[in-house]
């Protein structure tokens, strides 16, 4: 009885649903969405029909970006062109080479063993490719929201943007790692760094690019870019925390060169695609870029400070003093803010618009919940004693570690 129920209730749900024209001509397509009309009606608590729209209405992209998630989990078993990695004994014998980046710069640079090794390296940073998509989409004429759109080149945008975001995540620990204190003097020694950043980090992802026919010159020269960035970014703030010299223009070069990964899978898009690079489109995104690291850097600046890592506010610190610092820093951001609403202008007002809203919705999915849609500039307080930070930050931390401890005991 309570499947023959249940088999009304859809026929009802499917029949409320022509009367409305709420039909797609596909039988399983009317039935997903009449399940999920009657999973809707059912009774959850106090929650009324309002309230469970509003909650849908929420966090469905949340949840939408969860799903493709998993798909995108799926998608990492396969190569580029669709070659699976899975042999008939199951994936016991990829064990060794799941996110084991130095290994593939000890193989030989043979087609086989080198694919094997780097197909696994997907869905390193599924935030990032998703950011990607829609933000860079809309400047290809499609929809990230058409699953036609998205699926097509992720497998490419994937596997490029993990391979890059691996070296730039070990890059970072490197310099977590960069120096330490001795015992007697406080002077800093360095530890040697990983052997991949010493010749050409890059030359997998270069050779796999070349077998699908797509790499160009451009990429070459993006990936060229990475390899400058990486390196300014460990001399920079190895320079920081030895007390070194530092120069305003290593400094603007940093920052310009930090989102070569965004360009470098744009320009895939465009090689995928066969259209030609459009060099307004890609001046717009650069200064567009150059905005979103800087207020990235002031929203991890503490973090930044205690991890070593490369921050523009850090380095102004150093460079112009506590005081002049946060001025100089508007200043940086003033002139950007001029290039971009000129480019902005520039571009179809149709394309420009849907940037502007685009900007909007990250600025919300970013927590802001200001009157202004694209937030407001906040330069943090600066830390002038950045050692002594950090001492006081771990001795805070070793002091809540044994309270836990306690508590637990």
């Amino acid at each position: 009885m309570d499947a023959l129920r249940k088999l009304e209730d859809a026929q009802r749900s499917l029949l409320w649903m022509q009367e409305e024209g709420i039909t797609s001509n596909h039988c399983g397509s009317d039935r997903f969405l009449s399940d999920f009309l009657l999973f809707l009606a059912k009774p959850c608590g106090s929650l009324t029909m309002e309230d469970k729209c509003l909650l849908i209405s929420q966090h469905l992209p949340k949840v939408i970006f969860l799903c493709l998630k998993g798909v995108h989990v799926a998608l990492s078993l396969l190569l580029i062109d669709g070659m699976t990695l899975i042999h008939d004994n199951g994936l016991s014998n990829l064990g060794p080479y799941l996110l084991d980046l130095k290994s593939l710069h000890t193989i030989d640079r043979t087609p086989n063993d080198l694919i094997l090794r780097l197909g696994v390296i997907f869905s390193w940073n599924d935030f990032a490719i998703h950011v990607q998509c829609r933000s860079y989409f809309m400047f290809h004429e499609m929809d990230v929201n058409s699953p036609q759109s998205f699926f097509k080149f992720l497998p490419v945008l994937s596997f490029t943007g993990s391979y890059i975001y691996q070296l730039d995540d070990l890059n970072e620990k490197l310099l977590t790692l960069s120096t330490e204190r001795t015992s007697h003097d406080g002077t800093s020694k360095l530890v040697p760094l990983s052997d991949i950043f010493k010749t050409d980090p890059f030359w997998p992802l270069i050779h796999v690019l070349e077998c699908h026919e797509l790499l160009n010159e451009r990429i070459r020269a993006e990936l060229k870019c990475g390899e400058e960035y990486w390196t300014l970014e460990r001399k920079l703030c190895i320079a920081l925390d030895s007390n070194s010299q530092i120069l305003v223009e290593d400094v603007m070069r940093a920052v310009h060169l930090k989102s070569f990964d965004y360009r470098v899978l744009n320009l895939l898009l465009y090689q995928l695609m066969r259209e030609e690079v459009n060099d307004l489109h890609m001046e717009f995104l650069s200064v567009s870029e150059f905005l979103v690291e800087i207020s990235d850097d002031l929203f991890d600046y503490e973090d930044d400070v205690l991890n070593n890592s490369f921050n523009i506010l850090r380095m102004f610190v150093r460079i112009y003093g506590a005081s002049m610092a946060p001025i100089m820093l508007a200043k940086s951001i003033t002139e950007a803010e001029g290039k971009y609403a000129q480019l902005l202008k520039a571009l179809d007002p149709d394309l420009s618009l849907k940037y502007q809203k685009r900007c909007e919705e990250a600025t919300r999915e970013g927590g802001n919940t200001g009157v202004h849609p694209l937030g407001m500039w906040t330069i943090p307080p600066v830390i002038v004693d950045e050692n002594c930070h950090r001492s006081e930050h771990l001795s805070s931390k070793h002091v809540n570690l044994m309270r836990n401890h306690q508590y637990k005991q």
